[in-house]
């Protein structure tokens, strides 16, 4: 296991962070924690119904899942897409763990998944664009680490391994 405290995922939406995360916990025997899957089941209700009643009901609730995710140790944690939007979040993610980028290509993203699933994608490439536009300086400059969503996913986590060894040294 490498020595650190969490290892949290951000990236936009589609970029991979949960399925990445899933084999990453798995390779390193660390406890996986999906922030989009726990902020459903703690705050009662679908990321679907809080954007229906608002942007910031939905970054509100996010705050507070992040705030538990934050407190754990040892674990992997993909973040939803929007979590650099709220200083606040990156903050305590980052006094406990590395953040780790994951950057993917727009087109890969729009590719590979199913945009109407998505409440801030629903709208298309366009608005996937317009996102990425908006949010990559936020990933960047929060990213310890940046690893590149191509290729087969075990090369991905692979590549995530080798990098976090490295911030170790």
């Amino acid at each position: 296991m490498i020595d650190i405290k969490n290892i949290v995922l951000i990236g936009m939406p589609g970029c991979g962070k949960s399925t990445i995360g899933r084999l990453l916990a798995q390779k390193l025997g660390a406890d996986f924690f999906d922030a989009d899957e726990l902020l459903a089941v703690w705050e009662g209700k679908s990321i679907e119904e809080l954007f229906a009643l608002g942007e910031e009901v939905f970054r509100s609730a996010e705050i507070r899942t992040i705030a538990r995710l934050a407190e754990k140790e040892g674990a992997v944690i993909a973040t939803g897409g929007g979590v650099v939007k709220k200083s606040e979040n990156m903050e305590r993610l980052k006094a406990t763990g590395i953040i780790v980028f994951i950057d993917r290509d727009v087109e890969a993203i729009c590719s590979d998944i199913e945009l109407t699933k998505r409440p801030l994608l629903a709208l298309g490439y366009e608005r996937v664009r317009a996102l990425y536009d908006e949010r990559i300086e936020l990933y960047r400059n929060y990213g310890n680490i940046v690893v590149r969503n191509e290729g087969p996913i075990e090369e991905v986590v692979d590549k995530i391994i080798l990098a976090m060894k490295r911030v170790e040294q």
